[in-house]
């Protein structure tokens, strides 16, 4: 019988790094304390990472902060979850089980994809697949960070994951942007405009 898989994306509103999305079919074992990423700690998170994809078959999908500044925020993260839907599709095929017969996004609109599908807004609270999507594409997400953090420590995206926060608007004022930050962003976009006056 298809499962139902939930899709959920990280990243939206920071100034720089890609966004990520998971989709996410949990198996007979749901993992107890699935909720709302936004909601857990660090550790909780990286704990319920491991055992979502210890449990259950998961795709993610990103896409960069090239795409995000040509497309926009919103049709990069529509991309995004296409690409995690995709993934997941792609692994279900190899664990020789069937398709998703339902995607359940988190949000008010769908991609324009041929999955069934349907939106729920506050989803990532109320539906464990979609919470568990939440939980994997913020704990891909933060790595990502964490490792664009190696090569660009002074604005702290090990901790701020590239949002806006005082820190890192600092660190932009004084250093300008790196090639990972969102151009089309307006604090980035002012750093540009500052160069050109």
């Amino acid at each position: 019988m298809p499962g139902v898989a939930g899709v959920d994306e990280a990243g939206r509103g920071p100034l720089a790094g890609p966004v990520v999305a998971a989709a996410v079919v949990l198996g007979q074992h749901v993992p107890p304390g699935l909720a709302d990423s936004k909601l857990l700690t660090r550790a909780q998170r990286l704990r319920l990472d491991g055992a979502i994809r210890a449990t259950s078959q998961v795709g993610l999908g990103v896409a960069s902060v090239a795409e995000i500044d040509r497309l926009n925020i919103l049709q990069a993260t529509m991309l995004a979850m296409e690409r995690a839907v995709q993934s997941l599709v792609e692994a279900l095929a190899g664990a020789l089980a069937e398709a998703p017969g339902l995607v359940l996004v988190d949000g008010n609109r769908c991609p324009a994809w041929h999955w069934p599908s349907r939106a729920i807004v506050g989803g990532d609270a109320t539906e464990p697949c979609i919470s568990a999507a939440s939980i994997i594409a913020k704990v891909a997400r933060d790595q990502i960070m964490a490792d664009l953090h190696l090569a660009y420590p002074q604005y702290g995206w090990d901790r701020n994951a590239g949002y806006g926060v005082p820190q890192h608007l600092a660190a932009l004022a004084a250093w300008g942007p790196t090639p990972h930050h969102r151009r089309s962003f307006a604090p980035v976009a002012r750093c540009f405009t500052k160069t050109a006056d």
